[in-house]
């Protein structure tokens, strides 16, 4: 295990900066996501601590000791790129044994590391299969192992379920998360993917513009975002734009009480956090309902033609055109990109269409 430190680090590209003055610790054994949209530095970070990237400014610590300048080969990380990466000409066990062989193990000890390498990603019995004869889920075992096998102290991730289908991914990840708790290696992980985030990180960190916007638990992030940009971006959201007047909102269906000085704000409702029920002198109808077997996603047009997202119990039965009323278990206030306050039933006697 190891902790890894980024110190003010900046990287810019032609004059362009892509990372800015960004810090952040990771713990021993931790595993922390680089989650954002493209372009927006994520992996530009890996690719530095990894020893591909040379920061512009600041410094990379792995265990105290600075890393910036020191070459890839040379650093206790080991990399697994979206790419694979993997040589077609060489068997399996050839291609996690290359590392090895260019530190110059003993034959012996390499055979004794590539089998314990093939055992823990469950590919014991496919060390003398050539690369092009494995699925693209066995292919991204084998460059997870190659990575493994140096025994890192930081292992990097760059997207490497992205060309997987859906329910491969899934198994994938679930498969690295127990293989990762069983080592215990401190691990920095790179996807555009929210739902991957939200499943395997302990923290995730979101990046927007080549700056962080916020670090957090999975839970946190998604329950209390700190900027407009990450509660837009985490989970679906509702913005609902009004103002504030002597610290009570002015939208028509959600009034809301907050220490908010008078002007426009957004009103930021998870769909989950509407409850919905038939009311017929509502103004607000159903638009289109959608069975997602384990709930049921209902698209609501407010009076003034604004679309809200509610999602209900498997239940629910709501009828194309039906008017309904809503209440809310939750609202996060924001101007700008700044939030300003979170509201619930406590802090306001109701939360509902009125």
């Amino acid at each position: 295990m190891a902790q890894l430190t980024l110190k003010n680090i900046g990287k810019s590209f032609d004059g362009t900066d892509v990372i800015r003055d960004t810090s952040l610790d990771v713990k021993d054994g931790e595993l922390v996501c680089l989650l954002g949209p493209s372009g927006s530095g994520k992996s530009t970070i890996l690719r530095m601590v990894g020893g591909f990237e040379t920061p512009d400014r600041g410094s990379i610590l792995i265990d105290g000791q600075d890393v910036t300048r020191i070459p890839p080969e040379k650093r206790p990380t080991g990399m697994v790129f979206q790419s694979h990466a993997l040589w077609s000409h060489m068997s399996v066990a050839e291609n996690i044994a290359f590392g090895l062989k260019l530190r110059r193990m003993p034959r012996r000890d390499i055979q004794a590391k590539v089998a314990e390498a093939l055992e823990l990603v469950g590919l014991a019995d496919y060390g003398k299969r050539r690369v092009w004869q494995l699925s693209g889920g066995q292919q991204q075992r084998v460059a997870i192992a190659r990575a493994l096998v140096l025994e890192p102290k930081i292992l990097l991730l760059d997207e490497p379920f992205a060309s997987l289908d859906q329910h491969l991914r899934e198994h994938l990840r679930e498969e690295l998360r127990d293989i990762q708790r069983r080592l215990g290696i401190t691990t920095l992980f790179v996807t555009h993917g929210q739902d991957e985030a939200l499943a395997l990180a302990d923290r995730i960190v979101v990046l927007q513009g080549g700056e962080i916007e916020q670090v957090a638990s999975p839970d946190h992030m998604y329950r209390a975002p700190e900027t407009r940009f990450v509660a837009g971006f985490i989970g679906s959201m509702n913005f609902l734009a009004c103002d504030m007047r002597g610290g009570r909102s002015d939208h028509p269906l959600f009034q809301i009480s907050a220490p908010v000085n008078d002007g426009p704000v957004e009103l930021a409702i998870r769909p989950e956090a509407i409850t919905v029920a038939p009311d017929a002198n509502a103004s607000s109808r159903v638009h289109r309902t959608t069975d997602y077997g384990t709930h049921i996603l209902v698209d609501i047009e407010l009076e003034d033609g604004t679309r809200l997202k509610a999602m209900c119990p498997p239940s629910t039965r709501l009828a194309t055109g039906e008017p309904v009323g809503l209440k809310a278990s939750h609202v996060a206030v924001f101007r700008g990109t700044e939030k300003l306050a979170d509201v619930t039933p406590s802090d306001t006697r109701e939360i509902e269409h009125v």
